[in-house]
């Protein structure tokens, strides 16, 4: 007898996971809490122009390439390599580094701040080498059933790498480079994963890999959203309904298993088996009314930044502008250890920008520009009051103009801000929090939310806050853990849930 699913959550890891079991026979429904599908992998249309609200690259195309094959499926989006991988300006300072994938060509642009960088960052990129192919199957790509379990499978890991445990990721990469130029920018790939280079591991330096060495950055043609069009045409034809403006408020259970889900309007969503793409921490909280996940208990967790988000259309052509650009102050140090908790850090804010019509030119009228701005922020938690958002925006496109030399505040005909709070209300995140739970020693593993629920038998979880944590790639391994997951319960062989 062919066994129901359902999907709480159209986002990435969601439609992933609903096309992973479709192709293995289930009857897979979708329900969904906003309009559209994407989560915060969507797209803004405004005034003519197309913005991505959320990622605006990936690394490791090959997971994708991947999912694709175990689907069975031409990858149904197109995307070209990034090169340079972005760059980087900082406050007060002419110079742009452009970050190339040719070590050559990127080392020449340090000989005067960093003496024999192209040696050093060999030596940096093999370690970091090492450290992904150790690391990346044991811990990334792998159910855990128990601690115990997590730790039998760590003890597989070369322990060579067991310094990198009590390391954070400046202090390893400060251990190759002494120059600040050459370990802020080198540093910045812990932003990607939404804390800093003083609160995130050692163990995540393997990025580096991943980004100069192993595969890189890439861009999808058309916008980042292709990727969600995409596995919604290929869930049309396998018959997988989505049902949207859906949010799950109540449930009902009998004993171990949980038998129906309650919306907004008290409709009962009826399935053998449900995936919850929701954040794994908040729906404990705030649908299962877990004690472990309360408000006052998700509160003493460690999160990811809030973002600021701006979406500006330009009546102009910002030839100086590359697709991809870091705008740093010069106290890297000091704003780091503020940003997330202080909000005076945003009188001199460091931000992101996207040139999304750079290389996808459909995405705004003829001679205009299309620019994504992400500001790290403090979340809801240090910063509840927004009242000032306007302020802060006007202060980060005054910089910008300063910086490339060209104002563009008269330019502007498309204005959309998005604070923590509207991620907060749009998405369900814990206090506006844009990633989900960080990625802390404890917070990571068999650490983190587990993919099975610790009561309910038929009950699983995909994305961010899950295992194996956040980021496109490996939110699409968390598709695959999850899928694991629910054909081991069909099939009789599920975890017991003992809380261990």
């Amino acid at each position: 007898m062919t066994k129901s699913v359902l999907i709480v959550g159209a986002g990435l890891g969601g439609l992933a996971t609903a096309l992973r079991l479709a192709k293995k026979g289930y009857k897979v429904e979708i329900i969904e809490k906003n309009s559209n599908a994407g989560g915060r992998l969507n797209q803004l249309k405004k005034d003519g122009f197309t913005f991505d609200t959320g990622p605006s690259f990936f690394s490791m195309s090959y997971e994708f390439t991947q999912f694709a094959k175990d689907c069975n499926i031409t990858l149904p989006f197109k995307y070209f390599a990034l090169d340079p991988l972005y760059t980087v300006n900082f406050r007060g300072n002419p110079k742009t580094y452009f970050l190339y994938k040719d070590i050559h060509k990127l080392s020449e642009q340090f000989t005067d701040v960093e003496p024999d960088f192209e040696k050093k960052m060999i030596r940096y990129l093999n370690k970091s080498k090492r450290l992904f192919h150790d690391s990346v199957d044991v811990a990334i790509k792998q159910n855990y059933d128990s601690l115990f379990d997590y730790f039998i499978k760590l003890t597989s890991v070369n322990p060579v790498h067991m310094p990198v445990l009590f390391r954070n990721f400046w202090q390893q990469v400060s251990k190759y480079f002494k120059s600040e130029d050459a370990v802020q920018i080198l540093t910045l790939v812990a932003f990607f994963l939404g804390r800093t280079p003083f609160d995130t591991s050692a163990v995540y330096t393997l990025l580096s890999y991943t980004e100069f060495m192993h595969d890189g950055y890439f861009n999808v043609e058309g916008g980042m959203y292709k990727i969600i069009e995409g596995l919604l045409s290929e869930l049309e034809k396998e018959m997988v309904s989505i049902t949207y403006n859906t949010e799950i408020k109540d449930f009902i259970a009998d004993g171990k298993n949980l038998n129906a889900l309650v919306d907004q309007n008290n409709k009962k969503w009826n399935a053998d088996i449900i995936v919850v793409n929701s954040d794994a921490a908040v729906f404990r909280g705030r649908v299962f009314k877990r004690a472990e996940f309360s408000e006052k208990k998700l509160d003493k967790k460690s999160w990811t930044m809030g973002p600021l988000t701006i979406y500006l259309g330009l009546k102009c052509k910002l030839p100086m502008v590359h697709h991809h650009n870091y705008y740093l102050g010069d106290n890297f140090k000091e704003y780091a250890r503020k940003v997330f908790k202080n909000p005076d850090s945003l009188q001199k804010p460091y931000y992101y920008v996207n040139v999304l019509s750079k290389h996808n030119p459909d995405c705004a009228p003829k001679d205009s520009e299309s620019l994504f701005i992400v500001c790290p922020v403090p979340d809801l938690r240090y910063k509840p009051d927004w009242s000032d958002r306007d302020a802060i925006v006007d202060s980060i496109i005054e910089d910008f103009s300063m910086r490339i030399g060209k104002d563009i505040k008269s330019e502007i005909v498309s204005r959309t801000v998005y604070t923590p709070e509207e991620w907060q209300n749009q998405y369900n995140l814990h206090r506006g929090s844009g990633l989900g739970l960080s990625h802390d020693m404890l917070q990571i593993g068999a650490f983190r939310p587990r993919n099975y629920d610790e009561v309910f038998k038929n009950v699983f979880y995909v994305g961010a806050s899950t295992i194996p944590g956040t980021g496109l790639p490996i939110v699409m391994i968390s598709s695959k853990l999850a899928a694991e997951r629910v054909e081991k319960y069909s099939s009789g062989t599920s975890v017991e849930k003992k809380g261990i």
